[in-house]
């Protein structure tokens, strides 16, 4: 099985929402759909499940033309939608029935989500009466009830506390253990670094990086040094030009050229006898690589 998403455009008017963008999950992962708001992303998700039709390209589930009475899809909108004054097991029960199960399956499945989620007890309380998180744990029931192959999250995680956002972790994990193809849809990239190996990200609607994130990241190399010492390394790193990025309470954040220049720059600290207490090289963020590539795109569109 694979999801292929080959030259998919949508308009809206003048406007053009998404232009040409492709993407493919050849296996079973957590893949990131991810950008800024207004980036694409709903819009790409609704075209792959027929709620809009596509202007253009190609959405092929398994080499053939998509079709959701073929897929067995779920999704979790950003926009909840849950019906207030419903009992969360009776509505749950009623989601699981319009996907096609019976009504007895519908039910089992309904109180084993229940159950894993930590929920029981509310499943004859109105959705209207639920916290915000409990509210969003009924949302990812509704959605997984029917067990799905295919799962879109559009994010997920918005307005979750810490407690229900290592919930929905470990249930992502878990899923994507059982061989289930997710796509995770946020503006938090953080967030998708956590959970995803391949990511296409998008800005106005154009693909600005797309591929393996590891290997996105190693072809920038190693640009970020993080020094934890007791000691005022700046004067130091500056005159060996490392660009100071940030003083935090546990130490300094630079910029670096690369390895060499970081070498020589722990070299030069313990010639003058400082020992640092943590010397950190990394590649850049997913958050830096979106930064510095929307402020490319928004430079090549200004010189035009």
């Amino acid at each position: 099985m694979a999801l292929t998403v080959r030259g998919v455009s949508k308009s809206f008017g003048e406007r053009k929402a998404v232009d040409g963008i492709s993407f493919e999950i050849p296996s079973p992962e957590i893949f990131g759909l991810i950008g800024t708001n207004g980036a694409g992303k709903t819009t790409t998700i609704r075209m792959i499940l027929g709620v809009l039709e596509k202007d253009a390209g190609d959405i092929l589930w398994d080499g053939r033309p998509f079709n959701r009475d073929e897929v067995r899809v779920g999704y979790m909108p950003e926009e909840r939608g849950l019906y207030p004054k419903v009992a969360v097991a009776e509505q749950l029960i009623y989601f699981g029935m319009l996907r096609g199960m019976p009504k007895d399956k519908a039910r089992a499945a309904t109180e084993r989500w229940l159950e894993r989620l930590g929920i029981t007890e509310y499943r004859n309380v109105r959705a209207e009466a639920l916290s915000k998180g409990n509210q969003q744990k009924v949302q990812l029931i509704a959605s997984l009830v029917h067990d799905p192959q295919l799962l879109f999250l559009d994010e997920p995680f918005s307005g979750l506390d810490p407690i229900n956002t290592d919930v929905f972790r470990d249930v992502f994990r878990e899923l994507e253990a059982e061989g289930k193809y997710i796509v995770l849809s946020s503006h938090q990239m953080a967030t998708v670094e956590e959970y995803c190996r391949h990511i296409v990200l998008l800005n106005r609607g154009h693909t600005l990086l797309s591929g393996s994130l590891h290997e996105i990241k190693s072809s920038y190399g190693h640009t970020h040094l993080f020094v934890s010492c007791g000691q005022d390394i700046t004067p130091l790193a500056a005159g060996m030009g490392l660009k100071l990025e940030e003083k935090k309470p546990d130490g300094y954040a630079f910029g670096i050229a690369g390895d060499a220049q970081a070498q020589a720059f722990l070299k030069a600290l313990v010639d003058n006898g400082i020992y640092p207490e943590r010397y950190e090289i990394r590649m850049p963020s997913l958050h830096e690589l979106f930064v510095r590539s929307v402020r490319q795109q928004q430079g090549e569109e200004e010189a035009v």
